[in-house]
């Protein structure tokens, strides 16, 4: 993923759209794509955050809520049950909608749903780390690792290996 490949169409999976949401920046979607498409399915599981017992949840899913330029879409086929057996309903759907659509990227950060979008898809997969990169090198943002480290102290659990190999191609 480079400058000139960012735009286009992105099916995004829930975990990314939490994690932008715990830096706030989440509006860096809207920049870097042309269009973010989830399915009704991710939706639903970023509704089911909305608690009125943890405060800052029920902001995030307020301010989600408000955001019109996120197309919710159904998904065009029945979700693969092969999908459905290995993956949860999220990341199952994220993949089936994307097959339907023929998206530019998925957006998801759980490996193995990863590994499947790639070698049994053959999908375009960026996790929310690639995302931020891409963002500082369209001056959308001036570091990743505080934006990395402010995900992880708000409890977005990305790996050590995955931190020190984006901010090495952050140049931080």
């Amino acid at each position: 993923m480079n400058e000139s490949t960012v735009k286009g169409r992105i099916v995004s999976n829930t975990g990314p759209i939490i994690a932008l949401m715990i830096i706030s920046k989440l509006g860096i979607l809207r920049e870097l794509f042309d269009e973010v498409v989830i399915p009704h399915e991710v939706h639903q599981e970023l509704l089911q955050g909305k608690s009125v017992e943890n405060f800052m949840n029920l902001m995030r899913i307020t301010i989600y809520e408000q955001e019109k330029w996120i197309k919710i879409q159904d998904l065009q086929t029945s979700l693969n049950p092969a999908l459905k057996g290995m993956l949860d309903i999220g990341e199952a759907s994220v993949i089936q909608l994307a097959s339907d659509i023929k998206p530019d990227f998925v957006l998801i950060d759980e490996r193995k749903a990863r590994k499947i979008a790639r070698s049994m898809y053959g999908l375009k997969v960026v996790g929310t780390a690639r995302i931020l990169v891409e963002a500082k090198k369209r001056g959308l943002i001036q570091t990743v690792k505080d934006l990395l480290d402010e995900m992880r102290a708000g409890g977005y659990w990305i790996g050590d290996t995955i931190v020190q190999q984006i901010l090495k191609e952050a140049g931080e």
